[in-house]
């Protein structure tokens, strides 16, 4: 982990991962198994697939399909640009399976290993080029957004408190096709009975009373999420919840789908082509940033295999100086919490007081990472035979201050 630059730095950043077994990947019954034996395999040949890639890129991917597959753990070739940092990260994993390590871990090993294989890092005609791209850019380019897009018309005709419900539910359940901004024009909520905490009253309290001048958005998906999560931003600062927002994305391509600064800029592009409300808004978003009420931010250790009790003291400085970080996708939710073993039932509040500010999770459950359940809901859940958290049908509202 990088070392913190002071002595109050090492105050915010020195923060002990709560005493809670780590989840890891070698149980045939839980979540994380499947995405070992089953979905990392898959990606490594949709990878291939949809690429030129060459014959030394073919064989790199072969590799490592082979080694999660059936080998152990192996340390970054030598000469690798961050090599140090992970032969540091790695020194307590390296020569284990795959499925004996944290599964935080693995999974964040495992894309930054796929980025090596294709050539991401290195110089050639490969640097830097997204392999994940063609998959983020199909979601602006599906013809079912228009209407959605176009829906934002409707939204924007609402009283003011439906029209913030109605967006921030958009945001929650941005990557799911059958929602998106049409959430809330309707007479029925079922997304809002999907889910198992909701704090949203006492959110819009909080920024309602201007406690959040500065709003921190950490997004997670890019896609039709990312535009939610836009509209949400533009929300915030046209209704003087926020005076400043800051949007941390990734700095690099990781998971799949996690939104780059590409991303923001492509998805501004896309709420522009769409008439009305949604060119209105990219309008005045791309302003925002113009003027400094809407900036970006990134940190390298958002592509770290670690929780944020692990954060180095200068992204920790960053939430410091929010008034309110809202926390986005399931994720981003595992590094709050800790990817551990949490009975459901433990206080959300406790499991994230560390955090260096008030902090907001919004999240589409596909994990088993959960906290802030009561015991009655709990046990409906349970019940209901439902893989109710790793099926994405599920979302929370939390919040923490």
């Amino acid at each position: 982990m990088p070392v913190p630059r002071s002595d109050a730095d090492a105050r915010l950043a020195a923060v002990q991962p709560p005493d809670v077994p780590e989840l890891l990947s070698n149980d045939p019954n839980a979540y994380a198994w499947g995405v070992l034996r089953d979905r990392t395999p898959k990606l490594i040949t949709q990878t291939r697939d949809a690429h030129p890639y060459g014959p030394s890129q073919r064989r790199a991917l072969d590799r490592l399909l082979e080694e999660i597959s059936t080998g152990t753990v192996q340390p970054l070739d030598s000469g690798a640009h961050d090599q140090a940092a992970w032969e540091t990260w790695g020194r307590d994993y390296f020569g284990r399976p795959w499925a004996d390590v944290p599964f935080l871990w693995w999974e964040s090993y495992f894309y930054r290993r796929l980025l090596g294989a294709v050539g991401f890092f290195e110089p050639g005609p490969w640097f830097w080029v997204d392999p994940f791209d063609s998959l983020k850019s199909a979601e602006l380019r599906d013809p079912t957004l228009e209407a959605d897009l176009a829906a934002l018309d409707q939204v924007f005709e609402l009283p003011i408190e439906e029209q913030a419900q109605a967006k921030l539910l958009a945001s929650l359940w941005g990557n799911r096709a059958d929602l998106g901004f049409r959430v809330g024009v309707t007479t029925e909520h079922p997304e809002q009975a999907g889910l198992v905490a909701d704090d949203s009253v006492r959110l819009w309290s909080f920024l309602r009373t201007g406690a959040a001048n500065r709003v921190c958005v950490v997004a997670d998906n890019a896609g039709r999420e990312l535009l939610a999560d836009l509209v949400l931003i533009d929300h915030f600062l046209e209704n003087a919840l926020a005076a400043e927002v800051v949007l941390h994305v990734k700095p690099h391509p990781y998971y799949v789908s996690d939104a780059v600064t590409a991303d923001v800029v492509a998805c501004l592009r896309r709420l522009a082509t769409t008439p009305g409300t949604a060119t209105k808004i990219s309008r005045r978003l791309w302003e925002a940033m113009g003027d400094g009420r809407l900036t970006l931010g990134t940190h390298e250790f958002y592509c770290a295999p670690w929780s944020f009790h692990h954060m180095p003291a200068d992204l920790a400085h960053e939430f410091v100086q929010a008034s309110l970080t809202l926390v986005k996708g399931d994720l981003n939710y595992r590094r709050l919490a800790g990817d551990r073993d949490w009975p459901p039932t433990t206080p959300f509040a406790d499991a994230t007081a560390y955090f260096p500010s008030p902090v907001a999770a919004l999240r589409t459950l596909k994990s088993d990472v959960v906290t802030g359940i009561d015991p009655a809901t709990l046990a409906e859940l349970d019940a209901s035979g439902q893989a109710w958290r790793t099926s994405g049908t599920h979302g929370s509202i939390q919040t923490r201050w």
